[in-house]
């Protein structure tokens, strides 16, 4: 029970590497504040959690909504009496379209979701961990943009590229009120944004090491670890958890 009597915020939770997240942290006693844009998908994994050692809160909405963010970090204080940790994960790949032919508004949608989003949080949730002795704030990024290149991937890329550049400064700002800042960068992982072609599948998982997939848990067990306070001693760090993507070359 590494998250007894913890508070959590996830975002993107409502399926894929969040709602793994969600089950694996509920497993583990935590208190959830759990957030996605599609309500009925993140009740009912709210739903289905109804049973777990800690208690579950679901709230639907937007992570480029300032007010949103805000309203989650208080509603943790509020129920819960604090925040512990925050597993900021929701994100969005774009529409596949060259750098060229990717017009502002396309561009700047991603660049919202991806980084602005990162930033809200920070702000949001950042105070709140400190009130609280300190905690962990955690940011899914990507082997895209950090790591390598993929085309149709621009905005993608140069987001989370982004997100990893603000993870150290976060770390550097907030060393000192014992509030850590880390990134997760997953390779490939059997999610809804990955599809369900078994043939786009199995041209994916040779870019791997590993020529596999990741499933959604084995990317959230990573996630779990930097939240919890085993990681007690890793700040400022981008974690891959990619499956030997970063080291293919065949």
């Amino acid at each position: 029970m590494r998250f007894d009597n913890k508070t959590i915020i996830i975002t993107g939770a409502s399926s894929g590497i969040g709602a793994a997240t969600a089950r694996h942290l509920a497993r583990e006693g935590a208190n959830l504040v759990l957030t996605a844009r599609g309500a009925e998908r993140l009740n009912a994994l709210a739903g289905s959690l109804s049973g777990a050692r800690g208690r579950i809160i679901a709230r639907a909405g937007d992570v480029t909504d300032a007010d949103h963010m805000t309203a989650l970090a208080t509603l943790a204080e509020a129920e819960f009496g604090g925040l512990h940790g925050a597993f900021n994960n929701a994100g969005t790949t774009g529409d596949g379209k060259p750098v060229i032919d990717t017009d502002s508004a396309g561009w700047d949608a991603v660049i919202a979701t991806n980084l602005k989003a990162a930033h809200i949080a920070a702000r949001t949730q950042a105070p709140l961990l400190a009130t609280s002795g300190g905690g962990s704030l955690l940011f899914t990024a990507s082997f895209v943009g950090p790591e390598l290149g993929l085309p149709g991937m621009g905005a993608y890329a140069a987001a989370k590229a982004g997100v990893t550049g603000l993870v150290k400064v976060l770390a550097v700002e907030l060393g000192t009120q014992n509030v850590r800042v880390n990134a997760i960068l997953p390779g490939g992982t059997k999610t809804a944004m990955a599809g369900d072609d078994p043939a786009f599948h199995d041209w994916a998982a040779q870019l791997h090491a590993l020529k596999r997939l990741a499933e959604p848990e084995e990317i959230a067990a990573v996630a779990a670890f930097l939240l919890s306070d085993e990681a007690s001693f890793v700040t400022g760090a981008s974690i891959l958890a990619d499956g030997g993507n970063s080291v293919c070359t065949t």
